[in-house]
């Protein structure tokens, strides 16, 4: 077994698992009807029913080298995904969630998808420029490239809260940790101040609470592979617990992963 894909229920604190395969898959987001979930492997994008069915293909048209940085619009009318095929650098693409025909949403690249604002009128993403990694939203349906972060350090990992927060990790502070920032670029403030180095920070449905990924804090950027911690915290990064340890990493939870009722989040553990 190479990927277990999972369900952790955070009222009894227990994960069960949806689908095991000998083959790497990554990522999984929750669908809005809370049956199933999207997840990505081998370049391609598929849809996991929750009932004990096999993945199928979602069409992605000519997108066929999409990695983990994948996710439903909060409509669930629209998927975005990240792609290399068009410019052989990534590209966010947006398309019916059903599949379809990709649409180019960011003219230029690096360009990562990493979530959606709440009203799914725009997205926020990595953008490596010139070998800078910032934080930038951009309209879905078009237009010019907001960016948030000057290149104080790696800035990665977006996940857009429903009360406006975008919240992101960031080395600025000589470790990754977890900061925030308003759309329009003002109250940064620091989330997390942990040993760890913590990566992927998703709220929840309520914007009430975070769930972040964190490695030891010796590994340097976010390979697959690790023993990792899954840690649960406050929105301000109070009360901050460890749920449980994986052997994980890259592909475990990169993109937003709680049911619709913020009751479970979808993960994936690796074999080691």
């Amino acid at each position: 077994m190479r990927s277990s894909v999972e369900i952790y229920d955070v009222a009894s604190g227990q994960a069960r698992v949806v689908w095991q395969t000998e083959q790497l898959v990554e990522a999984p987001n929750f669908a809005r009807d809370g049956r199933s979930l999207v997840i990505n492997g081998d370049g391609l994008v598929y849809r996991l029913p929750l009932d004990g069915g096999a993945p199928s293909r979602i069409d992605t048209g000519f997108a066929v080298r999409c990695n983990n940085d994948h996710g439903l619009s909060p409509d669930g009318k629209w998927l975005a995904v990240t792609d290399k095929t068009e410019f052989g650098r990534a590209a966010i693409y947006i398309l019916p969630a059903d599949g379809g025909t990709p649409r180019l949403a960011t003219p230029r690249q690096s360009s990562y998808w990493h979530g959606w604002s709440p009203d799914g009128s725009r997205v926020c993403y990595c953008g490596i420029r010139d070998d800078v990694f910032d934080i930038y939203t951009i309209p879905v349906e078009g237009g010019e490239e907001t960016r948030l972060t000057f290149g104080e350090g790696r800035n990665d990992g977006p996940d857009w809260s429903c009360d406006g927060w975008i919240y992101f990790n960031s080395s600025r502070s000589g470790r990754m940790q977890i900061w925030r920032i308003r759309p329009d670029g003002t109250e940064l403030a620091r989330i997390t101040d942990s040993p760890f180095g913590d990566w992927f920070a998703h709220p929840t449905p309520d914007g009430c609470a975070l769930l972040v990924l964190s490695y030891d804090g010796d590994v340097f950027d976010h390979p697959r592979d690790h023993q990792v911690r899954i840690r649960m915290m406050d929105a301000d990064g109070r009360n901050d617990r460890v749920l449980f340890e994986l052997f994980g990493g890259q592909g475990t939870m990169n993109v937003p992963n709680w049911s619709p009722d913020g009751s479970q989040f979808a993960f994936v553990r690796y074999a080691p």
